[in-house]
């Protein structure tokens, strides 16, 4: 599956660095970096993500039972690295049926995270109340990790965010009621950490939520 760069704010069409600009341009939103085309999910396409990243690649590991990888991308060119990234994974969900998890490191003001949460703004702004106690917590990279849910996503998935390893962790899980995932201090492996059971990951189709973001 092939395609052009998009903003990763919006979805937008971005301007290569060229003449008047050394870095990639929106729109709608000036310099970002650039969203790279999502490709099918496999081993090999998650391990082009890995490579180039230079924040976390977050994935639960080992994946819960009857869990599939199901898709990863990033945002950044060949200068910058990957300076975001998300992975989709989808499964049994804790009331039945079936549930979708993105997972998404970045830097501040990338504003990936945000656009798949369904929300305006590059970060979680004041729908995330870090003055009150946290509503969940993973172990993150063996380290114990806040979480909080972000109130002002729309009412059809619950969205949680936090810090690790000093960037933005969000984790955004449909339908809202799977969200119960979050509350069972899930295991997240950066995967630029792992060996070579990486190779095992059982892959599904590829999720239509890394393509359109509602």
């Amino acid at each position: 599956m092939r395609g052009e760069p998009s903003c990763p704010k919006c979805g937008g069409r971005v301007r290569a660095p060229g003449l008047f600009a050394d870095a990639w341009q929106c729109s709608a939103h000036g310099q970002v970096h650039p969203m790279q085309p999502v490709v099918p999910p496999s081993v090999e396409a998650l391990g082009v993500v890995v490579h180039r990243a230079r924040v976390p690649v977050w994935m639960p590991w080992p994946l819960p039972v009857g869990w599939l990888f199901t898709g990863a991308a990033y945002a950044g060119d060949d200068r910058s690295g990957g300076r975001a990234t998300v992975v989709a994974c989808s499964g049994p969900g804790p009331l039945g049926g079936m549930a979708e998890l993105l997972l998404v490191a970045e830097e501040l003001g990338v504003g990936l995270g945000a656009r798949y949460a369904g929300l305006d703004g590059p970060d979680p702004g004041t729908g995330m109340r870090v003055d009150e106690a946290p509503d969940a917590k993973v172990l993150a990279a063996g380290r114990p990790t806040a979480l909080w849910h972000v109130k002002d996503a729309p009412a059809d998935r619950a969205v949680f965010a936090g810090e690790a390893r000093g960037l933005w962790l969000w984790a955004v899980v449909w339908p809202e009621q799977s969200g119960l995932l979050m509350y069972d201090e899930l295991v997240l492996t950066d995967l630029r950490d792992a060996g070579g059971e990486v190779d095992l990951l059982p892959c599904g189709a590829l999720t239509p939520r890394l393509i359109t973001p509602p």
